[in-house]
């Protein structure tokens, strides 16, 4: 009884706050949203597809990536008969790469369970592979006019701004009350519209990084925060934890005129990815080639490359590293030794998925990873 009187009390409480902020802002996107390739088209898969691209991406990074994943897959039934090397290839570059994994089972299980057709609700929604409540609220009114909401951190940063709330934006109880909120005012026959103005206020006027556009917004005559002069305190967030740091030696092996190559374990971090083969630590010149030697490679000539850093989310890659010319005549007979392939710079592009974390050396051999295959 206690709970249900809490979620009356938050309802009232976000009518009278959030109501009078509906207009405005479907006003405003009404005349002022970006035209974007998923909202000519708002069907489901198209949607779907978007909604996970942009997980941690910039929809600027994530436009040419839509288009050609959309030609080359189209629609459910090619997502789950894929490969998965073909996939991850499609992906390379975006990063988060269980993100394209998560689509392809989600498409088995479309098939098999819902004969191909994308789930209509936010519940059923739910229960697919990668897919949580936010991505679920924003197919389910987008696709489908469900007056459910979409809440992610441009909402959480927008709301908490203009109510001029402490809650720490990283709880999950803090994202409930906002999604009991926003249920409570959600515009039944502009779902999908209301879900994606709150997106884009977030993402073009009231940003998270840099001095938001108060001057555009709708909501500067109701923003609490802009009247207090304390907008560089909204968002409260907690504190992250620090990342762990891990040195790694990469190693450019080249014959005379292909570079080794190795695939990831199919577990763990850029699981089922390729990479250049790599030592624990940073290796100094003569470990390398004692490893080399071990490895049956005769090295012919190293030199030692910039020192490069990749970022994850809650590791970073602090890396040295050596490009090595090995002996064609004097090594592991095959394409596939020492567990390692030996392949040319366009069969490479084409074929093989190379995380971003290694592009400071793919520049040394003209591999050119991601996005970068399709620039002039």
């Amino acid at each position: 009884m206690t709970g249900q009187i809490h979620k009356e009390a938050a309802a009232k409480k976000a009518l009278r706050e959030l109501m009078p902020l509906i207009g405005p802002l479907l006003a405003w996107y009404d005349g002022s949203h970006r035209i974007l390739p998923w909202r000519e088209r708002p069907e489901a898969y198209r949607v779907w597809i978007s909604e996970i691209m942009l997980q941690q991406t910039r929809v600027e990074a994530v436009r040419p990536y839509y288009e050609r994943f959309l030609e080359a897959v189209p629609d459910i039934p090619h997502l789950a008969r894929i490969s998965e090397e073909a996939l991850l290839k499609l992906w390379e570059g975006l990063g988060y790469y269980n993100r394209a994994r998560n689509l392809k089972k989600a498409a088995m299980i479309i098939e098999e369970e819902y004969g191909g057709r994308m789930p209509d609700t936010r519940d059923r929604l739910l229960t697919l592979p990668g897919i949580g409540s936010y991505t679920a609220g924003a197919i389910a009114s987008i696709a489908f006019g469900e007056a459910v909401p979409a809440v992610d951190g441009n909402v959480l940063r927008i709301l908490a701004r203009v109510r001029m709330d402490d809650g720490d934006i990283m709880s999950q109880k803090v994202r409930r009350e906002v999604e009991t909120a926003l249920c409570a005012i959600m515009p039944r026959e502009r779902a999908g519209d209301f879900n994606q103005a709150l997106m884009e206020l977030g993402a073009v006027v009231c940003i998270p990084n840099g001095v938001p556009r108060c001057g555009d917004c709708p909501w500067e005559s109701f923003c609490r925060a802009r009247a207090a002069g304390r907008i560089p305190e909204y968002p409260k967030k907690a504190g992250k934890k620090a990342r762990t740091i891990e040195k790694k030696t990469i190693l450019i092996i080249q014959d005379e005129n292909r570079t080794a190559i190795c695939k990831r374990p199919s577990r763990g971090l850029l699981a089922g990815m390729y990479e250049f083969p790599s030592l624990a630590g940073h290796v100094g010149e003569k470990e390398v080639l004692a490893w080399l030697d071990s490895m049956g490679y005769k090295a012919l000539h190293i030199r030692r490359l910039e020192d490069a850093c990749h970022i994850f989310t809650h590791k970073e890659w602090h890396m040295r590293g050596y490009a090595i010319r090995v002996d064609e005549l004097e090594k592991p007979s095959g394409n596939v030794a020492g567990h390692f392939i030996f392949a040319g710079r366009e069969e490479t592009e084409e074929k093989y998925p190379i995380p971003a974390a290694f592009s400071a050396y793919a520049g040394y051999v003209r591999i050119r990873l991601g996005n970068e295959k399709f620039e002039c």
